[in-house]
């Protein structure tokens, strides 16, 4: 399966903790950075963009990997919001890229 998902913190730091100097107040990196190191280090294949990042598994595995990225977030504000979007197609892998290389290829024949 492939999972898409974007998460934010919003409100103040459970810890009180003021934002870096120099961060505006709506400025999400660090926590968005703190969630991407917990996708990376999980061995999932996986993608980030600039809205999304998508990790590809088996459902138990990716799903594990979202709820530990989503409680990171969490250290970040008083509240996490966290958008999902699935493809779950059982039997299929490489489809982080597959599904890419055939739109490409599609592009190529226009």
């Amino acid at each position: 399966m492939l999972v898409a998902f974007s998460v934010a913190p919003s409100g103040d730091r459970p810890d009180g903790a003021p934002r870096p100097a120099g961060t505006p107040e709506d400025s999400v990196h660090d926590a968005v950075a703190a969630a991407v190191r917990i996708v990376r280090a999980s061995g999932l294949p996986n993608r980030t963009d600039a809205m999304f990042t998508t990790i590809e598994g088996e459902w138990d595995e990716v799903f594990d990997v979202v709820k530990r990225a989503t409680e990171a977030v969490g250290a970040y504000g008083s509240r996490v919001s966290l958008v999902l979007k699935a493809d779950i197609r059982p039997g299929h892998t490489g489809e982080l890229t597959g599904k890419v290389e055939r739109v490409e290829r599609a592009l190529g024949d226009a």
